[in-house]
């Protein structure tokens, strides 16, 4: 879509910002922006604060890899979670969403992502080394694996259980209760806490 003749560089600046965003095309950015600027700038200013306080105060917790004020993380260092068993997830939404169910009481690692080679992304990208040496850490008896059941998470799935297996490691995968092709973020809570109790064998 052309940039309409006379729209002002710094409006174009945010709606390009605002593209960024996942699902966010040229239209919905430009209808974002303009609705900012016309009808909500006190609004508009406290994104914008939010987004810098988030930048200057957040970090990535050491053991899971998530988003943290602290280090460690709340869910790390908290004393009743059981050490022995670690649930994988590709973003902390999924985390959210297994939390949710309160039907798991292990650790998680965040991946940050999935293997996607069509798009660059592979091992070295999402630090799958530092995934292994958490994994290996002598405290973990079980790792869960809880990717989605898409494409690219089924091969991250399939990428990380020969890896984990072949270091001695039990590592299981969420049931299948969890439909083929889904993502854990739009999973219904119950739906969660079943493929949680009835996971299997990841081999």
């Amino acid at each position: 879509m052309d940039t309409p003749a006379g729209e002002p560089a710094p409006l174009r600046e945010l709606i390009d910002a605002l593209r960024r965003l996942p699902g966010v095309g040229v239209r919905s950015a430009r209808r974002m922006a303009y609705h900012l600027m016309q009808h909500d700038q006190d609004g508009a200013r406290q994104l914008a604060d939010s987004i810098g306080g988030a930048l200057s105060r957040l970090l990535r917790c050491s053991r899971c890899n998530n988003f943290t004020e602290m280090d460690p993380c709340a869910i790390c260092s908290h004393p009743r979670r059981d050490p022995g068993l670690l649930c994988i997830v590709e973003t902390p939404a999924d985390q959210n969403t297994i939390e949710a169910s309160q039907g798991y009481r292990g650790l998680y690692y965040v991946l940050m992502g999935r293997l996607a080679p069509l798009e660059g992304i592979g091992p070295r990208e999402l630090d799958f080394d530092r995934l292994l040496r958490r994994a290996t850490d002598g405290l973990v008896r079980e790792v869960i694996l809880a990717t989605n059941f898409t494409a690219e998470g089924e091969t991250t799935a399939h990428f990380l259980s020969e890896a984990l297996t072949a270091r001695g490691l039990k590592v299981t995968r969420l049931a299948r209760g969890v439909p083929a092709g889904s993502e854990l973020e739009y999973v219904d809570a119950g739906t969660i806490a079943w493929a949680l109790m009835e996971r299997r064998s990841a081999e």
